[in-house]
């Protein structure tokens, strides 16, 4: 069941920059790793982009997807004054999309606009991870 992100969840989101995505095995081993990011209605997109990582293996967040189709985005940010920080964790379904698909040629779109970088990346020949909101839990001061 998708959620609707409040316009103060929605704006803290665009604010950050970078998320951390969590995955897990079938195993029930955890995995966390640094992301860029796009908000559209109730879907994170997260790219499989060309840096190289391991040529020639998959990439353990898109086993884990494979596997349990869960996954969650920690959003957060950190100031020196503790009475400014805030976080924004996001969990539910997470699938992959193929390259050429409709919605993972608005999610390239998306994070093109968010990102200079990817304008010369080709992203639209990569799978796209989307996570489903399904929970959404915050903590801090996100204004």
């Amino acid at each position: 069941m998708a959620v609707t992100l409040s316009s103060l969840v929605r704006t803290f989101l665009e604010q950050q920059r970078v998320g951390h995505l969590a995955t897990v095995s079938r195993g029930g081993e955890p995995h966390v790793v640094p992301v860029c990011y796009a908000v559209a209605d109730d879907t994170i997109y997260t790219p499989i982009d060309e840096k190289p990582k391991q040529p020639g293996r998959t990439l353990q967040r898109v086993r884990n997807i494979e596997e349990t189709g869960r996954a969650a985005l920690v959003v957060d940010r950190y100031d020196e004054d503790w009475t400014q920080l805030g976080w924004v964790l996001l969990r539910g379904r997470a699938e992959l999309l193929a390259p050429g698909s409709p919605e993972q040629a608005r999610a390239v779109e998306l994070l093109r606009q968010r990102y200079p970088q990817y304008r010369t990346m080709r992203l639209e020949t990569q799978s796209m991870i989307a996570l489903r909101i399904e929970r959404v839990s915050v903590w801090g001061k996100l204004e």
